[in-house]
């Protein structure tokens, strides 16, 4: 294939009430680095590596009109995509996300594919997933 056709995942896109109040609760919450926040509030970026993590509103013309509407994430259905973050120390990972206004959903725990995980939900609902990354050799599931 040739590499003006291969794909870099640049970004994800995350639809939000509050673009400042968002990139300021996962910069507090989660431990990114603001790379920036527009002067309108509607676009913020974090640092987290090779992908882009941005913020708009949840309600614009632009999208709205194009892709349609985003879905309200106030029920206790999950989100067909969640935010996935990696961290060593998971647990104060889930703790510190918490004291910062996460809301815990399930606390950490070692799963038998080899990653210790935990979820909370973001200031719009939306669930993030704490975990470390994945072993290579998983502990068989205990009988």
């Amino acid at each position: 294939m040739s590499s003006k056709l291969s794909p870099a995942f640049a970004y994800t896109v995350v639809y939000v009430k509050d673009v400042a109040k968002s990139v300021s609760f996962y910069a507090n919450a989660f431990g990114y680095n603001v790379r920036r926040l527009d002067e309108s509030h509607r676009w913020g970026e974090l640092e987290s590596g090779q992908t882009t993590i941005a913020f708009t509103p949840k309600h614009q013309h632009e999208t709205d009109d194009l892709t349609g509407e985003v879905q309200d994430a106030k029920s206790q259905k999950r989100e067909a995509v969640e935010v996935c973050f990696a961290y060593e120390d998971v647990d104060t990972a889930f703790k510190r996300a918490v004291e910062n206004g996460a809301i815990p959903v399930h606390e950490p725990e070692e799963k038998v594919w080899g990653q210790k995980v935990g979820y909370v939900r973001d200031i719009d609902g939306i669930v993030v997933r704490i975990g470390s990354h994945v072993r290579n050799n998983p502990k068989p599931p205990s009988t």
